[in-house]
C-alpha cells in the first residue's frame, strides 16, 4: 500500500492507504480527528469540509493521496493553542450558530475560508458561500449571525 504524508493542523503525519481512501476517511481513522463529519458521502452537504493548501475542500470527495504532500487543517486546528474555541467556533456558540452540532465543522471550516478571502461579506456573500453546506435543523439565520460576529472581531 502506498503511504501518505501531510501536514494536519501543524503537525506531520503520515500512513499508509489503499488507493481509494477518501481524506475524511485518513482524517477519522486514521488519526482518530473524528470532528470531521461524514453526513452524505456524495460531497452534497459540506459536513466534511477541510482546508487543503488554504482552500476549503470537501474530505469525501478528495483522495489521500490527493493530499500527499499537503497542509490539511480540520475543525480541530480552529482551536486556540490552548484548546480553547477559536474566534470563529466561539461566535457560533455564543451567537446559537448550531443545534444539533453536525454541520458545525463545515460550517466553522466554509467560514474560516470566506473570512480568509472577505474580511467583511455581507449576508448575501455569506448565504452564497454557504451555498453547499447543508444544515438539517435549519440554522441558518444564527449561522449567518455567527459569521457575522466573527467578522466582525477579526475584521
Amino acid at each position: 500500500m502506498p503511504t501518505v504524508s501531510m501536514t494536519v493542523n501543524g503537525k506531520t503525519v503520515s500512513g499508509e492507504v489503499e488507493g481509494r481512501t477518501l481524506l475524511s476517511q485518513f482524517l477519522r481513522e486514521g488519526l482518530s480527528l473524528t470532528g470531521t463529519h461524514i453526513g452524505c458521502d456524495t460531497a452534497q452537504c459540506g459536513a466534511c469540509t477541510v482546508h487543503v493548501d488554504g482552500v476549503a475542500v470537501k474530505s469525501c470527495n478528495m483522495l489521500a493521496l490527493e493530499a500527499d504532500g499537503a497542509e490539511v487543517r480540520t475543525i480541530e486546528g480552529m482551536a486556540n493553542p490552548d484548546g480553547s474555541l477559536g474566534v470563529i467556533q466561539a461566535a457560533f456558540q455564543e451567537h446559537h450558530g448550531l443545534q444539533c452540532g453536525f454541520c458545525t465543522p463545515g460550517m466553522v471550516m466554509a467560514a474560516a475560508d470566506l473570512l480568509a478571502a472577505n474580511s467583511a461579506p455581507s449576508e448575501a456573500e455569506i448565504r452564497a458561500h454557504l451555498d453547499g453546506n447543508i444544515c438539517r435543523c435549519t440554522g441558518y439565520h444564527n449561522i449567518v449571525k455567527s459569521i457575522q460576529a466573527a467578522a466582525a472581531q477579526l475584521g
